[in-house]
């Protein structure tokens, strides 16, 4: 796959984003977590060279979001983590590593409407 992230020499000011995903999986730390499914939501940004996709009007020249989404469903419905910290790190280094990235934005929302909140993270992961 040709690197993503560049644009004539210059880093990429472009980015593709994915929002509002969200994922069903075990997570937490308390056995009654690891009894059931939580939803996940998140919230990703990626750096991307949109010109070239744009100007060919082709896929095989675009940063795939349907394959991105579903790269970070099945690491997180996989990885049944403990923390949504663990969860973050895993999709920001599996998203660059597969799709060669060089920066990557990760959210993580989890609900927990029984303590009248939502927890959340925000990770930021580069390449280099």
């Amino acid at each position: 796959m040709a690197t993503i992230g560049a644009v004539a020499g210059k880093e990429a000011t472009d980015t593709v984003s994915i929002r509002d995903l969200r994922v069903a999986t075990v997570i937490g730390v308390y056995d009654w977590e690891r009894e059931t499914e939580q939803a996940l939501v998140f919230a990703v940004d990626m750096a991307a060279d949109v010109a070239r996709a744009s100007s060919h009007d082709s896929l095989a020249d675009a940063l795939d979001y349907s394959s991105a989404a579903q790269t970070i469903k099945t690491v997180v419905i996989e990885g049944k983590f403990r923390l949504i910290e663990t969860a973050a790190e895993r999709v920001a280094q599996r998203l660059i590593d597969d799709y060669d990235l060089a920066w990557v934005r990760v959210e993580v929302v989890k609900p927990i409407p029984s303590e009248g909140y939502t927890a959340a993270i925000t990770i930021e992961r580069s390449s280099r």
